[in-house]
């Protein structure tokens, strides 16, 4: 029955929005979702679990409901094991909180959606290291730069705390029981971003973000780390170190001051510094709105030195995967590449056409990616749809209006009265003489 159900409902979803679901398997009754991506985390530290995944194929299946009951257990538990009120690990709607996180908690979780007509199911597995028994490389998060870069660090996966950039704290090469303040100083932070103006090689290493968050009116820390790898040589910089010495002539009698006899000149040679691209529009962060079933034309420049114009190499990618590997892939067309000539260097356009929005685009996350000898930078813009109620109701105003227009100019016509016939007048030719 639920199998029915599912099939009918992604059938309806296909011919109404234009794009087939992925179709669920069902087991014990429950339609199984794909598992969510493992979470690693460090005992002592707030840890929030969210089934992102879950929630993704609810919404795009259309089953979700306020009032819907979510049920998150840990492997092999009963549903009269269901993490309810103050306790240590609490769940919350749909995520399950631990205040803080112990290696205990190590394991499978399970959420279940339940209603009279569906059942779904997702899982997510979770990870948690003794502090005395941590790898580094399994917590970090792995980052890449290219010498000359400028690279701007977040610090990831806190998208579920309320954080402000305030309260992120950057380290480098730090242990992560005790942070060495001072270490990235040479380095400034911007809304909790960590900034390098010029990545070089000695900027690789592992870097720690630490955060407080408050929850419950008590304060909890979380730490993330990131592995950053710095490909490419840096600047050369060359010493020429020449000798001139004295040629004694036979014959010749002169006399010498002794701090001339030998001079020694020193010359220095730099090779010249390839500047990175800079993505000039869009801004990192941008959110792209469009209705329903409409295009949305997008354009992202690049300012470079006009000599690496044509080895600087600009694409759009969405969710990190090329526009033809994606699932956009027949709506979206990148192309119209076009290079002039500014003040500053040389503009680099290319514009990715998206041919019609659909719900599915809801958060796609699109990257404007450039790179060259010089460096790589990359900016994250989002797709939104528009709320087409305004819209609408615009549209709805209008053609009332032009419709009673039309009705009143009808009835005007129908309704005007005629005018009686005027008698037929001649004027008479008057003498002026009787």
């Amino acid at each position: 029955m639920v199998r029915l159900v599912l099939m009918f409902a992604a059938i309806i979803i296909e011919y109404v929005y234009g794009f087939p679901l992925i179709p669920l398997s069902v087991k014990d009754g429950c339609a199984l979702v794909s598992e969510e991506v493992n979470l690693n985390r460090m005992e002592g530290e707030a840890v929030i679990l969210s089934f992102g995944a879950f929630e993704s194929v609810l919404k795009a299946h259309n089953i979700a409901s306020p009032t819907a009951k979510y049920l998150i257990t840990k492997e092999n538990g009963t549903e009269d094991a269901a993490y309810q009120g103050g306790g240590r690990v609490q769940q919350h709607n749909k995520q399950l909180w631990f205040l803080p996180a112990q290696a205990a908690d190590s394991g499978e979780y399970i959420c279940t959606y339940r209603n009279e007509t569906y059942c779904v199911t997702g899982s997510i597995k979770l990870q948690v290291y003794e502090s005395n028994s941590v790898d580094m490389q399994k917590l970090s998060h792995p980052a890449t730069a290219i010498v000359g870069e400028y690279l701007r660090l977040s610090c990831p996966s806190l998208d579920d705390f309320n954080v402000t950039g305030r309260m992120i704290q950057w380290h480098k090469d730090s242990s992560l029981n005790v942070p060495q303040r001072g270490r990235a100083a040479p380095f400034s932070q911007e809304r909790g971003r960590l900034i390098i103006p010029a990545v070089r090689r000695s900027h690789a290493g592992v870097y720690t973000c630490q955060v407080r968050v408050l929850i419950n009116d008590k304060q909890y820390k979380v730490n993330r780390i990131l592995m950053l790898t710095v490909e490419g040589l840096d600047p050369v910089t060359t010493t020429t170190t020449t000798t001139t010495t004295t040629t004694s002539v036979p014959g010749l009698s002169m006399t010498y001051n002794p701090g001339l006899i030998s001079s020694r000149r020193y010359s220095t040679i730099h090779t010249p510094v390839i500047q990175p691209p800079v993505i000039v529009s869009p801004v990192n962060g941008a959110i792209f709105e469009s209705v329903h079933g409409s295009g949305l034309d997008l354009s992202c420049t690049v300012l470079t030195e006009c000599q690496m114009a044509d080895s600087t190499v600009v694409t759009w990618l969405v969710n990190d995967q090329s526009v033809e590997s994606s699932y956009l892939d027949g709506r979206a067309v990148q192309g119209g590449r076009r290079v002039t000539r500014v003040s500053e260097g040389c503009h680099i356009e290319l514009r990715l056409v998206v041919i019609a929005m659909t719900e599915e685009d809801v958060e796609t996350e699109l990257k404007c990616v450039t790179e060259n000898q010089g460096g790589r930078q990359e900016v994250v813009t989002q797709l939104h749809l528009e709320d087409s109620t305004f819209t609408w109701l615009v549209v709805a105003v209008v053609a009332v209006s032009c419709f009673l227009t039309v009705v009143s100019v009808f009835l005007y016509i129908l309704l005007k009265p005629k005018r009686k016939n005027k008698m037929d007048y001649f004027l008479a030719r008057q003498n002026s003489t009787f």
